[in-house]
């Protein structure tokens, strides 16, 4: 089934809510500019560790922005991300975490020192150990590089990162992982690969099918809902598995979006009293370890969860209201600039005023003299919520 988003049937309900929310987060996807120098930025790190490490090194993106589901940080001073996989072909015997580390860190500071030597403005601002990867600073992003090496346990594409907190290597699956949120979402572009043969292509989506959406849409609600607590967000790995679990092949945004918070809580299990969401490219990695020992979190988890639903719930059953009244809804827990700017959007496509625009009971979207429903702005109380999941 053809997966990718298609224009939406303002006739109905559930196409308005549809073109309100996809005009929305479009505003939230990075910008072409800035996604064009992170994959420069990306490509050049990549080409100098494959030429200076070794032939036989790999490079490749992992998370966001290969999955196609990157939001821009609420924050005017946030940052995006772009994670680099840096493969070596060595066994785990033959060396350690920290070797493995010190020696990729080592040719990032070389390309640094070399970058600033002639006189580059584009070089990295910084490069710092974090606890798994390396971070390398730019204006309005940064790029983390994760040393890794092969898990043979887990072939073809399972590999050991290293953690400085740790004393065993973790374990992870990027690659697996991606395919398997692919096949999830049932997307008919193919990614041809160019550039250096050394480094994966990062992929180009320039166009964004549903279940990329709706994982845009959750993470942006998660954002913003912990814009003070952000500690105990959901984790942007935790919401993507969920929905590409409980996505149903939708192609309309808002159904999708109805059914994936449906069928979330049915893949979080608690096998032997362990709290356990797996990783699918992964079994043995549990996206929801922490809740075992930060109870906190998974309250924070079912507490973002309740108002997300509680949310989607109350606009459908907004039949018979105006974008008026859905735009006064809907902003009660998402921003209100990006929310007007596709309710002008659509105003303007239709010929009328934003206010002007109505749902009447026989679900047909017309121009209304009156419209009722107050104007207001965003506010941060998120309600009550019933008692967390035992």
């Amino acid at each position: 089934m053809d997966a990718l988003i298609k224009a939406p049937n303002l006739d109905t309900l559930s196409g308005m809510l549809s073109d309100l929310i996809n005009g929305a987060v479009e505003l939230l996807d990075i910008s072409p500019h800035l996604h064009e120098t992170a994959v420069e930025r990306y490509e050049e790190v990549g080409a100098w560790l494959a030429d200076n490490g070794g032939t036989d090194w790999k490079i490749y993106p992992q998370g966001s922005f290969l999955l196609g589901t990157v939001v821009r940080p609420f924050r005017l001073t946030g940052e995006y991300d772009i994670d680099l996989v840096c493969w070596l072909p060595l066994a785990k015997e033959s060396t350690t975490q920290q070797e493995l580390k010190d020696r990729v860190g080592g040719h990032l500071t070389a390309y640094r020192r070399w970058k600033v030597r002639q006189g580059h403005a584009d070089s990295p601002l910084n490069i710092e150990s974090s606890r798994r990867c390396w971070q390398l600073g730019y204006y309005g992003f940064h790029l983390d590089v994760l040393p890794s090496i092969a898990d043979i346990e887990r072939p073809p594409t399972g590999i050991l990162l290293t953690d400085k907190n740790l004393r065993a290597w973790q374990r992870s699956n990027p690659r697996g992982y991606a395919a398997w949120f692919q096949d999830q979402a049932r997307p008919r572009r193919v990614i041809e690969a160019k550039g250096h043969p050394g480094v994966a292509d990062v992929p180009a989506w320039q166009t964004r099918n549903t279940l990329q959406r709706v994982v845009q849409v959750l993470k942006w609600h998660t954002m913003l809902m912990f814009e003070d607590d952000p500690d105990n967000r959901p984790p942007s790995i935790l919401v993507t598995t969920l929905a590409a679990h409980a996505y149903q092949s939708d192609i309309d945004l808002f159904t999708a979006l109805r059914n994936v918070l449906d069928g979330m809580p049915h893949f979080i299990t608690k096998p032997g009293g362990t709290w356990w969401v797996p990783n699918p490219a992964h079994q043995g990695e549990n996206f929801t370890d922490k809740w075992n020992e930060y109870p906190e979190r998974r309250v924070a988890f079912y507490r973002w969860f309740d108002e997300i639903r509680r949310l989607v719930d109350g606009l459908a059953a907004m039949e018979g209201k105006g974008y008026r009244d859905v735009f006064a809804r809907i902003t009660e827990s998402f921003d209100r600039a990006p929310m007007h700017a596709s309710v002008q959007r659509v105003a303007a496509r239709l010929g009328s005023h934003s206010s002007d625009l109505r749902l009447d009971r026989t679900g047909a979207l017309s121009a209304s003299a009156t419209a009722t429903g107050p104007h207001t702005g965003r506010h941060t109380f998120y309600g009550q919520h019933p008692a967390p999941r035992s």
